[in-house]
Formats: structure tokens, C-alpha cells, sequence
């Protein structure tokens, strides 16, 4: 083919590759289909996955097999493992495995899905345990000698007797035993044990609040743990009813030593529903379950419209018979805010809308203790450490 450019003529010419290049190109296109026929294909391959089962949240966990390379040689078997961190609570059920299987010249792979189903369960977070050690600990030291003012229905049960000391109280003292051993000697009493702690985990429409970038619903989960750890190892009785519009968990009362697993596994799903919490139909139902005289605590938001207009008419049909606990977590932010000097026209808003929000929580706080329920509203980190000193200072009073 000719094209002329002016006055220059171009004979243009295709150009044909060489025969060499043909070859490599035919030798390299049949190494490839001999490596994909060669390489193993997956379904031939046998893979396990193992699972750790339970991770609390926010904690690392080993898991065997995840996106991994390695050689298997001839007939042998790889084990490999990576770490993983969850980021959520809940149940997880991983089912497929992707393997890709190399050929031996690394040209070609095969690739096919595995299904290799498994279960994880990602617990909350058990932040209070030590708080709950160190509880443990004081209570059974001091539970030796205790000499706490008998309240309704009597809080002590008689446990020793033992010689006068100097820190003794004069009314304590057993003047038979006095007089059979002849030396003063006095009664000594311990908390009453087999009480009942029954914990009412509202998990609805104002529990999906987050503070300090957690959920209120975690926390209120952490001061369940809490409690639960505590009174069953004081030798009470705790219990577990989670619900929002309906009841969606109930753990019976107990101090079985795994009594901590069976509360953690029945509110490890749970997430927060947004709707409002139905504390009349909880409250019945409770009552229905759960006849004897508790310990009964509230794990809720004291945000004042929600409660008014729900929990505070539903409050009456328990603190007739029971002692009532209505436990919720501060948000720290809010109290910053309210505090703060505002130096901008939205600094000046916020702040107003945190001291309006403040004195509405104090207001609610006040019209529960009026029915006669306990309040600890606490900040975050010290919501169980604090409701369980509320629990230990009911157990001294002889309330229960």
C-alpha cells in the first residue's frame, strides 16, 4: 500500500513477528494449560476451620484459617492462624472458605468455594471484673463480726459466737454463754444469704444512646455481670429478665457457679430496639415468673418524657412488695457542656440544652426515690462499681 505526502511516496508493509516469537507464544500458552490440569483442584482438598467460640468484644482471638498463603506439601497437612478483633457484639456464623490452589509452575490456579460453617460469639466486655473481685474480697472480711442494724423482716442471721473485744457493742453480748464460760463473749452475725437479685434489662428505643462511644445498653450489660458475679458469690440468688416492647430473655434465679455464663449468653444478642420499652407488661410478667421478695433492679435511661410517661406508672406494681433499684448511666459530655463558659453563640445553645437536660434528670431522680425506688446514676466506669456498693449496702441494712 502506497500514501503519498506531498511529493514522497510511503510503501507501508505489514510487519509479521518472528517464527520464534510464535513458538515461545504456543509453548508458554500449553505450559499454562498444563499447570491449571496439573494443579489440584480445591474440592479435592480437605479444610477445617477452628473457631475460638467465644471473644469478648474488643479483645483479640486466634482463629485458624482466614485469608492465608501456604505450601501443602504431597499428603501433608498446613495449619494456619491469624487474629481477629471484634468490632460488634452478637453471633456470627462465617459458612464459605475461598481456596485458590496454585499450579506447580505458578501460572494458573484454581479457584472454588468450600462451605465450612462455624459459629462465633462476640460476649460484652467484662470491664468491671476486677471491681467485682475486690467487692468479693471486702464483703467476705468483713462478713465475720458483722453488726448491722436488723431491718424489715431482720438482715442479719446469727453465725458465731466469740469472745468479747474492745470494739464489740455492749448489746451484743451473750450473757448465758457469759456466764457458762466465764469471760465476756457475744453473737456474731453475717448478711442473710439465698436472697433474690432479679436484674430488668430494658433494651429499647433510649438504650441505643451511646456514652464515651459506647451504647447505654452495653453498659447497663457490664453492671449486670457485675452484680450477677457478686450475689451469687455472696451466696443470693440473680436473675435476668431482658426486654423492650416484649420480654426477649429470662435467666432464672440462681448461684449455680455458671449462673455468670447463662445471664452473659441469654443478653449477648441483644441489640437495642427503637421503640418504647413496655415496663407494665415486664413488670407483670416478672411478677408472674417471680413471686418471692427481690432485690429488683431497673437497668435503664432517665431520660425524664420516657420515663414519665412508662416507667413511673409501671413503678407502683413492684415497690409494693419489693425493693426497687433503678440503676442508669450519666453522660459525662452533657455535664461538660453545662459547666462549660461559652465563648459562641452554639456553645451558648448547647449549654443551655445541657442545663435544662441536667435539671430534668435530677427531677426524675427525685420523683423515683419519692415511690421508694434506690437511684444510682453513675458515669461511665463506675455504673457497676456503684450499683454494687448499692447492692452491698442493702445486704448490711437488712432491707432485702
Amino acid at each position: 500500500m502506497a500514501a503519498a505526502v506531498g511529493s514522497l511516496a510511503v510503501l507501508l508493509l505489514p510487519v509479521r513477528p518472528p517464527w520464534g516469537l510464535w513458538v515461545v507464544n504456543g509453548v508458554l500458552v500449553v505450559a499454562a494449560v498444563a499447570d491449571w490440569w496439573l494443579a489440584v483442584r480445591p474440592g479435592e482438598l480437605e479444610v477445617e476451620r477452628e473457631l475460638p467460640g467465644i471473644v469478648p468484644l474488643r479483645t483479640e482471638a486466634r482463629v485458624v484459617t482466614r485469608r492465608v498463603r501456604v505450601v501443602v506439601p504431597a499428603r501433608g497437612r498446613v495449619t494456619a492462624a491469624t487474629m481477629v478483633r471484634p468490632s460488634r457484639r452478637g453471633r456470627f456464623t462465617p459458612g464459605e472458605i475461598v481456596v485458590r490452589v496454585e499450579g506447580p509452575l505458578g501460572l494458573m490456579a484454581r479457584q472454588g468455594r468450600r462451605r465450612v460453617p462455624g459459629v462465633l460469639r462476640v460476649y460484652p466486655p467484662f470491664d468491671s471484673r476486677d471491681e467485682a473481685e475486690l467487692r468479693v474480697n471486702k464483703a467476705r472480711i468483713l462478713e465475720v463480726g458483722l453488726r448491722s442494724a436488723q431491718g424489715r423482716g431482720g438482715g442479719t442471721e446469727f453465725d458465731s459466737m466469740r469472745e468479747y473485744g474492745v470494739d464489740d457493742e455492749f448489746r451484743r453480748i451473750d450473757w448465758a454463754a457469759t456466764a457458762r464460760s466465764g469471760k465476756p463473749i457475744v453473737r456474731t452475725y453475717r448478711a442473710e444469704r439465698n436472697q433474690t437479685v432479679l436484674l430488668l434489662l430494658d433494651s429499647g428505643r433510649t438504650m441505643a444512646g451511646r456514652v464515651a462511644e459506647v451504647p447505654r445498653l452495653d453498659h447497663a450489660m457490664d453492671a449486670v455481670m457485675m452484680l450477677t458475679s457478686l450475689a451469687t458469690r455472696l451466696g443470693d440468688r440473680a436473675g435476668l429478665v431482658a426486654f423492650d416492647r416484649e420480654v426477649r430473655a429470662v435467666v432464672g434465679p440462681g448461684h449455680a457457679r455458671d449462673q455468670l455464663s447463662r445471664v452473659t449468653e441469654a443478653m449477648y444478642q441483644l441489640q437495642p430496639l427503637l421503640v418504647e420499652s413496655d415496663y407494665r407488661g415486664a413488670f407483670a410478667e416478672t411478677l408472674a415468673r417471680f413471686r418471692r421478695r427481690a432485690m429488683l433492679v431497673v437497668l435503664t435511661e432517665l431520660a425524664e418524657q420516657a420515663v414519665a410517661e412508662t416507667l413511673l406508672p409501671a413503678l407502683p406494681l413492684i415497690a409494693r412488695d419489693h425493693l426497687v433499684v433503678v440503676a442508669s448511666v450519666a453522660d459525662p459530655e452533657v455535664r461538660g457542656w453545662a459547666l462549660a463558659t461559652p465563648v459562641e453563640p452554639g456553645a451558648a445553645y448547647r449549654k443551655a440544652a445541657a442545663v435544662a437536660a441536667l435539671a430534668d434528670r435530677r427531677r426524675t431522680v427525685a420523683r423515683l426515690r419519692g415511690l421508694g425506688a434506690v437511684v444510682v446514676d453513675a458515669p461511665p466506669g463506675r455504673l457497676a462499681p456503684d450499683l454494687a456498693d448499692a447492692y452491698l449496702r442493702v445486704k448490711a441494712t437488712g432491707r432485702l
